[in-house]
């Protein structure tokens, strides 16, 4: 799924791997679709590392989950997987990608995870969209400033400072981490499965974090989030 390099957009998420965007954040980004607002994902890598599935294979999951979600964009910046770093050739990618979507918020993943990928996305997506306003960085480009830099939660969990209620669309967000039968279904079609601990039950893990971020508000599910700086709130 590729973009019109016109559009701004109203979310822009960056993502280690496909899936990732959906662990932390699936329910979101459907209720943001639904209000009408336009919403892309930036996969960092093709995962080509992962133990189960392939690079075809996981697009062809990827294009199927951004399907159910309603995305406006996909794209894949084909940086290498486990070896994603803060470096100026792979973080001015990042940089680019706002500038040519002009989101008014980004969201990457909390860089306090287990896998280091998820981290370094995150460290990553903080260097870009402050590089991003500079006009005199990467000049060709018109510069963008973002309204605001959130943080998603994928493997770990931590107190998060805004939740978001989930509970209408949960079944979606699930439907579209589904997509990814090769990475979270135990499978013996596959000549060179491998168990890891996605195949153990790692959705119900996701929906039973989702209950814990809901169960203080009174929420069936709700998803989390950490805000980079202050967050403008209008009462009125």
């Amino acid at each position: 799924m590729n973009g019109d390099s016109g559009i701004g957009l109203d979310l822009l998420i960056f993502a280690a791997h496909p899936d990732d965007a959906e662990i932390g954040m699936g329910g979101t980004i459907v209720k943001h679709v639904q209000a009408g607002q336009t919403v892309g994902i930036i996969d960092l890598t093709y995962a080509e590392m992962s133990s189960n599935g392939d690079v075809e294979t996981r697009q062809r999951e990827a294009a199927e989950a951004s399907r159910v979600l309603g995305l406006t964009v996909r794209e894949n910046l084909g940086l290498p997987d486990r070896r994603l770093a803060s470096v100026p050739e792979q973080v001015d990618k990042l940089v680019s990608a706002i500038r040519r979507h002009r989101p008014r918020r980004v969201f990457a993943p909390y860089f306090i995870d287990r896998h280091p990928d998820h981290a370094a996305c995150g460290r990553m997506a903080e260097e870009a969209v402050f590089s991003a306003k500079l006009r005199r960085y990467l000049p060709d480009e018109p510069a963008w400033t973002v309204d605001n830099l959130f943080y998603y939660f994928i493997n770990d969990m931590h107190a998060p400072a805004i939740i978001v209620d989930i509970t209408d669309v949960q079944e979606r967000k699930m439907a579209a981490l589904r997509a990814y039968r090769s990475q979270f279904e135990p499978s013996g079609l596959q000549p060179d499965w491998v168990e890891t601990p996605l195949t153990r039950g790692y959705l119900d893990n996701v929906a039973a974090r989702d209950r814990l971020f809901g169960q203080p508000h009174r929420l069936a599910y709700a998803e989390g989030f950490i805000a980079k700086g202050p967050v403008r709130f209008d009462l009125f």
